[in-house]
């Protein structure tokens, strides 16, 4: 196993550091998160915005976006250079999508969209290529059993494989295929992803589960240190096996296992390269992020203004060299995990680094 830092990877890491400095001192707005709702039509176990059919918080209107989107941010950026993502709740519910895909496309945006693949039918699927569809995400989190017990809805599995079975016959489109392994899946890791080869998926991506949302309250989500180790080395496995393109979300710092997991050594790159804008018009870093890290409003702030001098618990991060990250050798290297773990309180909520020690 590779849980320890050996002294090539220490020096590597040491170099990717001082990159890692000059990425935030550019802060080049890179992607463009647009939480544009929090209705869905699941009630996922593992939410962590609590989404669900009925909310209070209404869509925002793609003009106040749109308007955001020509007044204070493509003045400043070259929109080929900026990938725009549409995210929610579950962005399908929105009858407008294809209009705002055209529109952002009009503008020279490349953009994506993140779903559960419930609604994402042929014809639906058609008609967002149409509108300038270029990168779309589909969760799957294992086998039926697996997925169900967690998207609560017996449809929810059919629909999603439907859905990238769909996806597969658009060459032209990227994709990846998202797992959230839970302690039922660690055992089927391999089963799973020979499921997906034969299926034609070429690209997946697994995460775990951090205590926030509803998961707070669901400990049989959470995987042990030991399964959590199980899920890295399936993932190292498979990335030297070449068979399928594996990759570990950008979720935490993992020492050994750095740049043997995913492409790429660890940044969290929330308020860096990556900001939001929420359905209720806040700026903040990537849509994971608690609200309280919220910089400005679309409403009442200039979204550049704020991107530019603002940000700063994200791109400077001593604040949260305390408590149990104090003392630890990786600090420099992690800097204190990702900002979505950090509560309310700015208080660390899960360390993926502690999990492989």
């Amino acid at each position: 196993m590779s849980r320890r830092l050996g002294l090539r990877k220490r020096l590597a890491l040491r170099l990717f550091s001082q990159l890692y400095d000059d990425t935030i001192a550019r802060h080049r707005l890179s992607t463009l998160f647009w939480e544009c709702t929090l209705r869905c039509n699941l009630a996922c176990r593992h939410c962590g915005s609590d989404c669900r059919a009925d909310v209070a918080e209404r869509d925002m209107p793609l003009d106040d976006f749109l308007h955001v989107l020509d007044t204070q941010i493509t003045p400043h950026v070259d929109p080929r250079d900026t990938l725009i993502i549409f995210s929610g709740g579950e962005v399908l519910v929105r009858d407008d999508l294809e209009l705002a895909g055209k529109e952002v496309t009009r503008r020279g945006y490349m953009w994506g969209m993140v779903t559960n693949g419930l609604a994402l039918t042929r014809q639906r699927l058609a008609s967002l290529v149409g509108s300038g569809l270029r990168s779309v995400s589909v969760s799957i989190d294992g086998f039926e059993d697996s997925h169900t017990r967690i998207r609560r809805n017996p449809q929810s599995y059919a629909r999603a494989m439907e859905a990238v079975d769909r996806i597969l016959e658009y060459p032209d489109l990227a994709y990846d295929v998202i797992t959230c392994v839970t302690p039922s899946m660690v055992d089927r890791l391999e089963e799973f992803k020979q499921l997906l080869i034969d299926r034609g998926v070429e690209h997946w991506r697994i995460f775990t589960i951090f205590p926030a949302g509803r998961a707070a309250t669901d400990d049989g989500l959470l995987l042990s240190s030991e399964q959590f180790v199980r899920v890295l080395e399936f993932i190292r496995n498979t990335r030297r096996e070449g068979k399928i393109d594996l990759s570990y979300a950008c979720e935490g710092f993992l020492g050994g296992y750095e740049a043997e997991v995913r492409d790429h050594f660890y940044m969290c790159a929330a308020g860096v390269s990556v900001a939001s804008i929420r359905v209720n018009g806040d700026i903040s870093g990537c849509t994971s992020v608690r609200a309280n890290y919220t910089q400005g409003n679309i409403y009442r702030d200039d979204f550049w203004d704020v991107w530019q001098n603002r940000f700063l618990p994200f791109r400077n991060r001593e604040w949260a060299h305390t408590g149990e990250c104090a003392d630890c050798k990786a600090w420099q290297f992690c800097r204190g995990g990702g900002m979505h773990l950090r509560d309310n309180d700015g208080q660390l909520m899960h360390c993926h680094y502690r999990n492989i020690r």
